[in-house]
């Protein structure tokens, strides 16, 4: 019996010496390519770290959304969540739900690692609680061989764009392609416009609760975007259409343009992403300088979070030049590293483009309350479908920013 026992205690020593220490990361890469190129960076580090077994949860984008504050909440949540840096960071920093994670840069400094134009946008109080991975450039894209075969060219000023939508509806081509199921595509569109007509310092005082949404210069904003809903230039039906369903209009050659982010590149066959270019969204105002938008992805470590040193050792890891070179080339992105250049033509175009920008801002429901996030955008799909009910939306939203930031 003693031999049984002994036998089976030193069975146990060894699974436990052997055993691994789990890092549980709840990703929203749930779209093919980044899926396959994060599942190979979490290869990479099991194996300079043979310690660890990365468990990786994916959720859809919207669902992870919903669900992150869920995980937030409990008593015990995953290890590493990826998500956005700015306001949509900052509101759980605020309320304990993430941890610093200064830890990662081991004795340097976090502009040793990415730009301090980012740092801002990732810290709360002087602390760092977001680790950036990548960001990336908003465009009008276009398939190169559609504006050939009807002799366009990249419009610079908005009477130019109209001019090509109408060309391209001439010919049966839908001009815009949107997929507003969800509405943040509807957000890109409001931050351009608001960008190109009353810039970069009202847009921010907008989006931080400082400006009525019934302001004659927002009012100015929608009258611009009524133009292309007028003129029938936006894809039917677009509230049945996520964004990747309404980009494969684009890719057939049905549609003309879409306004998106570099991402759209993850979801284009091979056989059209030679053909996909893209140009900066034209000129309204030529006295307003020209800002872009150029939100920045990562990850942060939950407050709740079981593993935290192993979080901090993977989180090291995505830091990393070599870890942030893995994926930035293979995704066309930009990395958030210093030292990682533009891995293609397409992103040293898009990184010439963000250099000769005279600012920059994150998202509308990145830089926004979340609250009024929400409101916000729901406000801009009802304008899309129902352009004529602009004085009651705007009025709705007003109500919305007064009682969610406290205005008397």
């Amino acid at each position: 019996m003693k031999k049984l026992l002994v036998a089976v205690l030193m069975v146990l020593v060894v699974v436990f010496a052997f055993a691994k220490e789990k890092i549980v990361i709840n990703s929203y890469m749930s779209d093919p390519a980044p899926r396959k190129t994060f599942a190979e960076l979490v290869k990479m580090f099991e194996a300079k770290y043979p310690d660890y077994e990365v468990v990786v949860n994916t959720f859809a984008h919207e669902d992870f959304k919903t669900l992150l504050r869920t995980w937030l909440a409990a008593p015990e949540g995953p290890d590493v969540v990826t998500w956005f840096a700015g306001e949509r960071m900052r509101y759980f920093a605020e309320k304990g739900l993430i941890a610093p994670v200064s830890d990662i840069f081991a004795g340097k400094k976090f502009t040793d690692f990415f730009p301090g134009s980012f740092e801002s946008t990732c810290s709360y109080k002087g602390k760092v609680y977001f680790v950036p991975q990548s960001w990336y450039w908003w465009g009008v894209y276009y398939r190169k061989s559609v504006f050939q075969k009807y002799g366009l060219k990249e419009p610079k000023t908005w009477d130019e764009f109209l001019s090509v939508c109408e060309t391209l509806k001439k010919n049966n081509i839908v001009p815009i392609a949107i997929g507003t199921k969800f509405p943040w595509t509807a957000a890109g569109w409001f931050d351009i416009l608001n960008l190109r007509i009353n810039g970069l310092d009202f847009h921010i005082k907008l989006t931080a609760g400082e400006v009525p949404y019934n302001d004659s210069r927002v009012l100015k904003v929608f009258n611009y975007w009524k133009q292309i809903i007028d003129r029938g230039y936006l894809l039917p039906n677009h509230t049945s259409y996520e964004w990747q369903e309404a980009a494969q209009f684009l890719f057939r050659g049905e549609a003309g343009m879409y306004y998106m982010g570099q991402f759209i590149k993850d979801v284009a066959p091979e056989s059209v992403k030679n053909d996909l270019d893209f140009f900066r969204f034209p000129i309204i105002d030529a006295k307003v300088p020209l800002y872009e938008e150029t939100p920045i992805d990562g990850f942060m470590m939950p407050a709740n979070a079981k593993n935290k040193k192993g979080a901090i050792e993977f989180l090291k890891f995505i830091a990393s030049e070599e870890a942030q070179r893995k994926f930035a080339t293979d995704l066309g992105r930009l990395a958030a590293h210093i030292k990682v250049t533009p891995p293609d033509e397409h992103a040293k175009k898009g990184f010439t483009m963000i250099l000769q920008t005279a600012g920059v801002s994150q998202f509308y429901d990145r830089d926004t309350n979340p609250e009024m996030a929400e409101v916000g955008m729901n406000g801009m799909i009802q304008f899309l479908t129902k352009p004529a009910d602009i004085t009651k939306i705007l009025s709705n939203l007003e109500a919305s920013r007064k009682k969610i930031y406290g205005v008397k």
